[in-house]
């Protein structure tokens, strides 16, 4: 009863863009809040972006506030996230997370969850 399938993941150099997606099947997703959870080598898991299920209102970490950009499409059912100018400290397992409070993603609490796409920035 629902599923989320990261993609977009890679290398790139530091400076450079990529543009992950979350495509979700199984249900709508229209009435979630989607995000994206970031958990580097030896560190625990980040919050990363949320996007409400109107589009209204989105959080960002400050890590990359300015840089990353979440987007939605409920018509899709899919979650994007823009990253540019991206930094080594953003190499990271990326995410999608699917949760009905941004609270809940925030505190780990999401109710479906990606399998993850590995997202590695060079120096």
């Amino acid at each position: 009863q629902g599923q989320l399938v990261e993609s977009g993941g890679g290398l790139v150099q530091a400076g450079g863009s990529l543009r992950l997606s979350c495509a979700a099947s199984g249900r709508t997703f229209s009435s979630y809040t989607m995000g994206w959870i970031r958990q580097a080598p030896g560190k625990e898991r980040e919050f990363v972006a949320s996007i409400s299920w109107s589009g209204d209102s989105t959080y960002y970490a400050d890590s990359v506030k300015g840089r990353f950009t979440i987007s939605r499409d409920n018509a899709k059912n899919t979650v994007s996230l823009q990253m540019n100018s991206l930094k080594p400290e953003d190499t990271a397992v990326y995410y999608c997370n699917a949760a009905l409070t941004v609270q809940a993603m925030w505190n780990g609490q999401g109710d479906y969850w990606g399998k993850g796409t590995l997202v590695t920035v060079s120096s």
